[in-house]
């Protein structure tokens, strides 16, 4: 190895050792020393004299990096303490940069990052039957939208304008968006995403493929309103660029069943049981048609008894009758 060589191969050993030794000084909240990069080039006096001061140049212009990254690399060149915020671990539910919209159930909001259903990000509510409980599942929220309107863009079926009355919506605020074909209910949806001038979003999207919601999921990253797709249960395991992914069924006591299989977070292993009496029953219902499985289980007792008695009797054991009734029932088989 020739000694030219040698002077060289230390700038970098130097070099290299101050980067590491720097970025775990900014991890650890301490400003980067300039000692390093003086000693960097100390066996080399040709070596660039504006090395050996600290560069404050942003990491955003040395990489290309645009968007939330530049903004983000900016600010912790000046805050060393901002990648303390910016750092998740998977053990904890990812911190919410965006704003979000409550749910309206508790339970539902301590579940998801940033306590609600978030914004500027699309979330898919995957279901068995589409149409049927979507809306049960979003009134909530949908009440709460005051600004811009909410669009439902290709519902398989007709929105029921009385039942959307009674959830609490504005009908003044219910634009429907009738596209039939899988393109066109597409297009609408990302142009209604890029126009950024919805109160909420509500699109049907059981055929589209991966690549297309990825397309939506950047789109919507500069909508400030919450997007809503709704996909078919047999979607569950495509893979999905959208941050959150819901699932959700009916229960018998008039409850909803939500699975969060999807979020910036732990895995979520049990649904969440969230009441959920339409809002037009709940004058109408007694106490006991509020609980549905009580009545289920009392008629399905009575049911066994019956289909056992009649069992017995008819595979020729014990029976129940007298002994006149049996000799009626064999003198009326005989005639």
């Amino acid at each position: 190895m020739s000694s030219d060589s040698r002077p060289a191969q230390r700038r970098t050993a130097a070099l290299a050792r101050t980067a590491h030794e720097s970025a775990t000084q900014i991890l650890l909240g301490d400003e980067p020393s300039s000692d390093h990069a003086e000693h960097a080039h100390d066996d080399d006096e040709t070596w660039p004299d504006r090395l050996s001061e600290p560069s404050n140049e942003p990491l955003a212009e040395s990489y290309g990096l645009s968007g939330e990254a530049a903004e983000l690399s900016r600010r912790a060149a000046t805050r060393p303490g901002l990648l303390h915020e910016a750092l998740w671990r998977a053990s904890e539910l990812g911190t919410q940069v965006h704003r979000s919209v409550s749910t309206g159930w508790e339970a539902l909001d301590r579940e998801l990052p940033g306590g609600g259903w978030p914004l500027q990000s699309i979330t898919e509510v995957l279901s068995p039957q589409p149409s049927v409980l979507e809306w049960r599942l979003l009134s909530n929220t949908l009440r709460q939208v005051k600004d811009g309107q909410v669009i439902v863009i290709g519902p398989p079926k007709r929105p029921h304008l009385p039942g959307l009355l009674q959830c609490g919506l504005d009908q003044r605020r219910l634009v429907w968006i009738q596209a039939d074909g899988p393109a066109e209910r597409l297009w609408v949806t990302e142009q209604v995403i890029r126009a950024n001038a919805a109160g909420a979003v509500l699109a049907w999207l059981p055929q589209a493929r991966q690549d297309q919601l990825r397309r939506l999921q950047v789109s919507a990253q500069a909508c400030d309103c919450p997007i809503f797709l709704m996909r078919p249960q047999t979607a569950r395991h495509e893979a999905s660029p959208a941050p959150l992914r819901v699932h959700a069924t009916f229960s018998v006591d008039w409850e909803l069943q939500v699975h969060v299989f999807k979020r910036r977070g732990p895995v979520h292993e049990t649904p969440l049981v969230l009441p959920s009496v339409p809002t037009g029953l709940t004058r109408l219902l007694t106490p006991r048609l509020l609980r549905p499985s009580s009545l289920i289980s009392i008629a399905g007792s009575d049911t066994r008894r019956v289909h056992d008695e009649a069992t017995t009797d008819a595979v020729g054991s014990a029976s129940t009758l007298s002994a006149g009734q049996q000799r009626q029932r064999t003198a009326h088989a005989s005639h």
